[in-house]
């Protein structure tokens, strides 16, 4: 072990010496302005502002990016600096036009300069591999400045690289990491073509996303053939779908809706009742069951339906038993939902979620909020599996979430024909400190306090009725549901990427 030291501090001084001796030019002054820029992350603060200024996966990048030099500078030079103290290489060893005017006193081991910019490259490289190769040269450099202007040694700069590459690397472990939006669905091709949307029935919800814009005229103008009917605020949205089919009778091939998660869910109650496909279009203000079909845009929809390309989308079902349990001469009502269903506090947890998300990112905003939920939280008391237990709440996904264990983020699959149950216990000792602590150190799988199940049916029976909510609303309050997967999946117009080219597709202005 010591002979290996040896040879590495023997290397160390090579390299030192043979910087050193590189002559005089103005690359001195870009190292020194460079390694400068890098002090105390200001550098890459300012990337991710500019980053951070466009929405997608370079925000993405950016949050994933501030995240990783959090745990980089805090893993090197908070824990791993006064443990394992070095000396800094000899000022008097090196010229004078590569040194630097302040040079700082503290530990040489690891670099966390380099730990820093490893970290905010890899991060940034694992959201957006074209961002990642545009960001890492600029890393290296200040990784390799280090050295060039006397304050590390080579092998500080590599083990501070490697820890900071190693932590964006864990990070997966708390903030999955999603190239794509799209999920993948089963592709249909049973699907009729609606040229001009001929055939379409779509209504209109002017109430989602922006209050001030209505995209009636502009669904109208993209799909001329198309009924196109706004929605009455008044009225459900599923029954005015339900009178515009009626009314056009044989001529209505497929329906269509422009609004929401809890709209599109309502289009999809009547799409399956109806066995007929849905067009969507994302008009709400988040969208999540659009993106994971893979229709971003108007423009997108009018490309699916031109041509008939549709895919297989599970459905989720609610029934919701009224009355006292065991009273057989109640109406089960049902309730669909396209994306989540929720009992206790979770309804709560997700609009404080995607309140912060966008400055803080999925996580960290999902942290912070199940830490303000659940000190707020009451339990409440249900029978899981046959069994009495009190929970804080309780998730049921229209479909396998990912990742497993941990903060649902994301669907991989639409057709899988499961649903996703997960609750937190709330009937165990310390039970909110151990929810918070286990998702912390992302080990949420692993705590007695947290349950999860992939089934296609669950029941759950509450010793107070409750309230329901699907997809973000709260819908129903009842003493026992039963959810499920709806018996057929519905379809759903999505393009296929491989069929069209830039030249095949037509203009529309608002693309």
């Amino acid at each position: 072990m010591i002979s290996r030291v040896r040879r590495v501090s023997d290397l160390d001084r090579a390299l030192s010496r043979a910087v050193s001796e590189i002559p005089p030019s103005p690359f001195d002054d870009a190292m020194t302005a460079l390694s400068t820029a890098a002090d105390h992350s200001v550098l890459w603060f300012a990337v991710a502002a500019l980053l951070g200024a466009r929405r997608g996966s370079s925000r993405k990048a950016a949050l994933r990016g501030v995240f990783a030099i959090a745990g980089a500078s805090a893993s090197a030079n908070a824990v791993l600096k006064p443990l394992l103290p070095r000396r800094r290489p000899a000022a008097s060893e090196l010229p004078a036009y590569q040194k630097l005017a302040d040079p700082p006193t503290s530990s040489s081991f690891p670099s966390g300069h380099a730990a820093s910019a490893a970290a905010f490259a890899t991060a940034v490289a694992m959201e957006s591999p074209r961002l990642g190769l545009v960001v890492a040269p600029l890393a290296a450099g200040v990784a390799y400045s280090r050295v060039h202007v006397g304050v590390h040694w080579t092998s500080d700069v590599v083990v501070g690289a490697a820890l900071g590459g190693g932590i964006a690397l864990l990070s997966r472990r708390w903030w999955p990491v999603r190239l794509t939006d799209e999920a993948r669905a089963r592709p249909l091709d049973t699907v009729p073509a609606l040229p001009g949307g001929e055939g379409l029935v779509l209504v209109s919800n002017q109430r989602s996303g922006d209050p001030e814009h209505d995209p009636a005229d502009d669904l109208a103008a993209a799909l001329p053939r198309a009924v196109v009917i706004r929605s009455v605020p008044e009225r459900d949205l599923d029954e005015q779908l339900d009178e515009a089919v009626t009314a056009h009778g044989d001529r209505v091939v497929a329906i269509g809706v422009a609004g929401g998660d809890g709209t599109v869910a309502a289009a999809a109650a009547v799409a399956g009742r109806r066995r007929l496909p849905l067009v969507v279009v994302p008009t709400g203000t988040l969208n999540h069951f659009a993106r994971d079909v893979g229709v971003y845009d108007l423009q997108e929809a009018v490309d699916a339906t031109s041509t008939g390309e549709a895919v297989a989308v599970d459905l989720g079902l609610v029934e919701v038993h009224p009355g006292a349990p065991g009273d057989s001469d109640a109406v089960v009502r049902l309730r669909s939902f396209v994306n989540t269903a929720s009992l206790g506090s979770y309804p709560d947890l997700v609009r404080l979620r995607e309140r912060w998300q966008r400055r803080w990112g999925k996580w960290p905003a999902f942290a912070a909020a199940l830490t303000v939920v659940l000190h707020r939280a009451e339990p409440v008391a249900v029978r899981l599996e046959g069994r009495w237990t009190k929970v804080w709440f309780l998730f049921v996904g229209n479909g396998p979430y990912h990742p497993r264990g941990m903060v649902p983020a994301w669907r991989p699959t639409l057709d899988s024909g499961l649903l996703d149950v997960r609750w937190l216990r709330a009937d165990l000792r310390f039970s909110r400190l151990r929810a918070i602590t286990a998702l912390l150190l992302g080990a949420l799988g692993h705590s007695r306090v947290y349950g999860q199940r992939e089934v296609a049916e669950f029941d759950v029976e509450l010793a107070v009725p409750g309230m329901l909510a699907t997809d973000g609303e709260v819908v129903e309050e009842s003493g026992r549901y039963t959810f499920r997967v709806a018996p057929e999946p519905i379809e759903v117009y999505r393009r296929r990427e491989e069929n069209w080219t830039g030249r095949d597709r037509p203009f529309l202005p608002w693309r």
